[in-house]
């Protein structure tokens, strides 16, 4: 459902208090017991948004990994209003960074959804959320600098991205990236920072999942709590130059056995 102010694009003070009470802050608490017994508490902070009135929440699955295994770790979801819930863990799919969480409430307000296939580079987009954890609830626009941006991650994963130079910090992931009609077509994810080995800095460059993307695996998470999918039937042997060679084959993926 897309969001409508009389045909014409939000403006940001708009935006923001329009789905202001859509967004919410994620804080993910870890009790352990150290070599001394004392009992330690650390946080991780993200962002989410609400999908549905009756309290399923959207974010990335990095911002809640430390919960998928562990009882002992709680989730606490807070709005803008001062509203806090604790929240249970639905279903978390680590390929594509998406998880879904349920607080216990009602009357919640989602976000309007909108459709990623249709931005454009150059749109103006802006994001709702807290970045470091302490800075909550905070607002940052920008630009889409790129579409389909297929970005390796640190731990091998090649994500599908959109690009964008909308200031996304730690703390930030899981929120929604908004257009300019206030529909969400992204989920914010991923910033590179720092400088490359030739010392040039590295700035504006933020990444989000397309929302399509997003609701596919999150819809599945509700529907089953886990993510469907097809499996290829075969096992496969990757074949180096030196045993391809000596077998006549060529460089490459082997069928072993269909299974």
């Amino acid at each position: 459902v897309a969001n409508s102010n009389g045909g014409q694009p939000m403006t940001p003070e708009q935006l923001y208090a329009a789905n202001l009470a859509s967004c919410v802050g994620i804080t993910v608490s870890t009790t352990s017991v150290n070599i001394f017994g004392q009992t330690t508490t650390s946080a991780a902070s993200g962002s989410g948004f609400v999908l549905t009135q009756d309290g399923y929440i959207v974010t990335n699955y990095h911002v809640i990994e430390d919960a998928v295994d562990d009882s002992s770790v709680s989730i606490e979801v807070s709005f803008a209003d001062g509203a806090q819930y604790t929240a249970t863990l639905v279903g978390g799919e680590q390929d594509n960074d998406v998880a879904v969480l349920k607080i216990d409430a009602t009357g919640l307000q989602p976000v309007t959804l909108g459709d990623s296939e249709q931005l454009v580079v150059g749109e103006t987009v802006y994001t709702i959320g807290n970045p470091l954890g302490e800075l909550t609830f905070s607002l940052t626009g920008g630009y889409v600098s790129a579409l389909d941006r297929n970005v390796t991650m640190s731990d091998g994963r090649r994500m599908n991205y959109i690009q964008t130079d909308t200031a996304i910090n730690s703390g930030n992931s899981g929120g929604p990236l908004f257009d300019m009609d206030g529909n969400v077509i992204g989920v914010t994810s991923a910033k590179f920072s720092g400088s490359t080995s030739s010392g040039t800095t590295i700035e504006g460059l933020g990444f989000a999942i397309p929302i399509n993307d997003a609701l596919r695996v999150a819809y599945d998470l509700v529907e089953y709590g886990y993510v469907k999918g097809a499996y290829l039937g075969v096992s496969l042997q990757n074949l180096d130059s030196n045993t391809a060679n000596y077998y006549s084959l060529p460089v490459g993926p082997r069928v072993e056995e269909v299974v």
